[in-house]
């Protein structure tokens, strides 16, 4: 029986009882997580217009650090490898601030 609602749900793993459905359970995930990493674009968008607002540079450097920091402590809250979520949401910052400043350029032109 699935977790939770919706057709994006995954079963809980202790009651997977083939490797099929346990494959199942992970892709449902995989496309949990990709919705919410989409979700988290769609607000970095909107950083920019603020951003833009206040003058600010993609980069800021102290934000970036107090992420991070948040990340790794909800990583050793729920049981996940810190080092391993800092490695995720590091690649992902470097993203979202490339794509900051590819759209920050843009609003000066």
């Amino acid at each position: 029986m699935p977790v939770g609602d919706g057709p994006m749900t995954a079963m809980a793993p202790e009651r997977c009882e083939t490797l099929a459905e346990l494959r199942e359970a992970i892709d449902a995930l995989d496309a949990r997580l990709i919705g919410l990493l989409a979700e988290r674009v769609r607000h970095i968008d909107r950083a920019v217009v603020l951003k833009t607002r206040e003058g600010l540079p993609a980069a800021i450097p102290a934000r970036v650090e107090d992420v991070v920091a948040k990340v790794r402590a909800e990583a050793a809250r729920q049981g996940f490898d810190a080092d391993l979520a800092e490695a995720l949401w590091r690649a992902i910052i470097d993203w979202s601030i490339a794509r900051e400043e590819d759209r920050l350029g843009k609003s000066k032109a």
